[in-house]
């Protein structure tokens, strides 16, 4: 399954990535935390580990490692304005719940 961006998030990593001047992509993956077990962590990409995919959507480069990778096969990422707030948004096809606050998944 491919991992894919709404043409909002694309132009939003984009954005960052000009803004910082550097860098090859941005990173997706995975960290233990909240009260559901994962969530998300977004960083940006200056070298790529030996254990890296890196996938081109409309040049911009996400990285994910081999860990992350399985749970978030399929994922879209999106970037949202509601309101005041705005931010990412993981469509993620493997996540079975979440926690009340957003903060975390299970899969």
């Amino acid at each position: 399954m491919a991992i894919t961006m709404t043409p909002a998030a694309t132009e939003r990593v984009r954005s960052f990535l000009a803004n910082r001047g550097k860098g090859i992509g941005l990173r997706l993956g995975l960290k233990t935390s909240g009260c559901s077990g994962m969530a998300y962590v977004l960083e940006f990409v200056d070298a790529l580990n030996d254990d890296d995919e890196v996938y081109d959507i409309d040049g911009v480069k996400i990285i994910i490692d081999a860990k992350s990778f399985i749970y978030l096969q399929g994922i879209e990422l999106d970037f949202v304005k509601e309101g005041l707030n705005e931010g990412f948004q993981f469509n993620n096809p493997n996540a079975k719940g979440e926690c009340g606050c957003g903060e975390s998944f299970t899969v």
